[in-house]
């Protein structure tokens, strides 16, 4: 292999599953077992320190991962906004599978692999755009991740919602244009080879598409007021904002940074100038900068790197002569199940499959089913929702919850 990572054929294989799923299957197929019928859920089993909520998404892989696998999936839409357990302090299925255990056996641990590693990214954009409070937020995660998971990265980054994505390939399966500055390598070339590094916002004008927003680093070589300000007066009215992405080691007090870059870029006469950060952000320490003034922020390891969120895998309820046999191991709750949630008041309630829907608890009212069947016998059912509306789900949620 030229790279190490798995092509998209050989996930479809079950080759990037765990091995004891190929045993187990083996077992069942010399027993005569493996065709037999099981209701399985996902479910969460931990979420990261410090989060009370996350955004399920990951779905549409796990749709195609099992299409033509003769099994029906029920699950909630993609991008809802979930706690791990409901009301009464139920776990909360989020997907269930049913049909032939050895239809999707070996597929469980690239299901929960998709699962986990797009909700975790769409959680922390989730809460990084919570935390800067409607403005700006751009992933900037390419470079901080494996690149052939790059696009995926930057998808489910914009799911929860950020503004745009820095990565090419990201952006295009996006259908937007990808957002970015410039490096510091273009400030030092025409450092060294010109002997004026503020020529290169000049040449980055003169060059670059109208339509990209011009973006001025500032603070490669003077202090960040002084570049941001020599940038104004070179670019004027065409200088859109300028980014501050000190490195750790200088960085001192950045939201006073802020504050003065701002001011004086006001007092020079650029208040159109718009401030965007950079470098090292999260929801914990973007909420300081955008009181201080800045109007965006670029976020890569954040997001990039984000904890995955715990799913689990297990069966429920067998069928056995025709009916289901609710069962399932020691910690988990058995049965086949619906989640009702009250959308008035944010709560979900897990019940038995049957049993008549659940009013709300907090205010009476009736409540509305969220697990819906996409899959029926490995054909998808339900039309896989575009990125842009998963996003816009997940915003009017979150905008109702706390970090």
């Amino acid at each position: 292999m030229r790279f190490i990572y798995a092509l998209p054929e050989e996930i479809a294989e079950g080759k990037t599953t765990d091995v004891y799923f190929e045993r187990t299957l083996k077992t069942l197929r010399e027993e005569g077992l493996d065709r037999v019928e099981v209701a399985a859920e996902v479910t969460v089993s931990a979420l990261p320190r410090d989060y009370k909520w996350f955004v399920f998404a990951g779905l549409a892989d796990v749709l195609r991962l099992l299409e033509g696998k003769g099994v029906d999936v029920y699950a909630a839409p993609e991008g809802t906004v979930l706690r791990p357990t409901d009301y009464h302090g139920v776990r909360v299925p989020v997907v269930v599978v049913e049909g032939p255990y050895g239809e999707f056996a070996i597929y469980e641990t690239a299901l929960l692999g998709f699962l986990a590693s797009a909700s975790g990214i769409a959680t922390k954009a989730a809460r990084v755009k919570k935390a800067a409070g409607g403005k700006l937020v751009l992933s900037f995660g390419a470079r901080r991740t494996h690149p052939a998971i790059a696009p995926f990265v930057d998808y489910y980054a914009y799911v929860g919602g950020c503004d745009g994505v820095s990565c090419v390939k990201g952006a295009e399966l996006l259908g937007i244009p990808p957002s970015g500055t410039m490096p510091h390598s273009l400030m030092v070339i025409f450092r060294a080879v010109r002997g004026d590094h503020t020529q290169a916002w000049l040449a980055f004008d003169k060059h670059v598409s109208k339509e990209v927003p011009r973006i001025a680093l500032a603070d490669t070589f003077w202090d960040e007021v002084e570049e941001s300000i020599r940038a104004a007066e070179l670019l004027g009215e065409r200088l859109w904002g300028v980014r501050l992405d000190t490195p750790g080691s200088r960085r001192g007090d950045m939201a006073a940074i802020i504050k003065e870059v701002k001011w004086k870029l006001r007092a020079a006469g650029y208040d159109h100038v718009k401030v965007i950060v950079s470098g090292g952000l999260d929801e914990y320490t973007i909420p300081s900068l955008a009181e201080a003034g800045a109007e965006g922020f670029g976020v890569g390891s954040a997001i990039a790197n984000a904890p995955f969120v715990d799913y689990a895998l297990d069966i429920v309820a067998v069928k056995v002569e025709g009916a289901w046999k609710p069962i399932a191991k020691r910690g988990k709750y058995s049965g086949r199940k619906q989640v009702h949630r009250c959308w008035d008041c944010f709560i979900d309630v897990v019940s038995l499959d049957g049993e008549p829907p659940p009013s709300c608890p907090k205010c009476g009212r009736a409540m509305q089913p969220l697990l819906v069947k996409h899959m029926e016998r490995g054909r998808i059912v339900r039309e896989l929702e575009p990125p842009q509306k998963l996003r816009e789900r997940v915003l009017a949620q979150v905008g109702r919850l706390e970090l």
